[in-house]
């Protein structure tokens, strides 16, 4: 059986993949390192919803050993019209460097699960970085059970972020339509 870092962005996004992943005989761990939620607040409600969803589906994860949002803004300061581009790279880096340490047979992401998301950027990404570290990186385009995710989420009593992650994700949703149109 192969054995899969799964990097995972928060819990209602994993409710998808982790099953998916598993019908498809692949032995899982969870992965959360996200330097990129903003405030401290929405990370913890984020990372409590993955422990939970963790406890039910008896998916065991590793922890980011601390939160670090410094290292996301130093990387996109300045460069914010890359910032999903930098945000990938810092995430899957991280998981293809622990799946490596690890000893684990493939690398993923959550992120896959989202039809907000990048893919063919996250995939690129995702294959250099498992290129380098020596990881392949599994691809798998997620995106059918997106709708599936809202409906699971909410019957485990999952916490759902109404947001990407970072500050400028969280501006871009809770800003009225009309001032972004008149301040870009």
């Amino acid at each position: 059986m192969s054995k899969v870092l799964l990097h995972i962005c928060c819990g209602p996004c994993a409710t998808y993949p982790v099953p998916k992943l598993r019908e498809q005989g692949y032995e899982l761990r969870g992965y959360f390192y996200n330097p990129n939620i903003h405030p401290y607040t929405e990370y913890l409600q984020r990372k409590q919803a993955l422990e939970e969803f963790a406890r039910l589906s008896e998916l065991p994860v590793i922890y980011a050993e601390e939160y670090n949002p410094l290292e996301y803004f130093q990387s996109v300061s300045f460069r914010e019209s890359k910032r999903c581009l930098i945000c990938y790279q810092m995430r899957l880096e991280q998981a293809a460097r622990i799946a490596r340490k690890g000893h684990f047979d493939y690398f993923t992401s959550t992120l896959l699960v989202s039809r907000f998301q990048k893919h063919e950027m996250i995939r690129e990404i995702g294959e250099a970085t498992g290129e380098k570290y020596g990881v392949p990186f599994l691809y798998q385009d997620f995106r059918e059970g997106f709708a599936d995710t809202a409906k699971l989420s909410r019957q485990m009593g999952l916490y759902r972020q109404q947001y990407c992650g970072c500050l400028y994700s969280e501006k871009e949703r809770y800003t009225p339509r009309e001032r972004r149109a008149s301040t870009s």
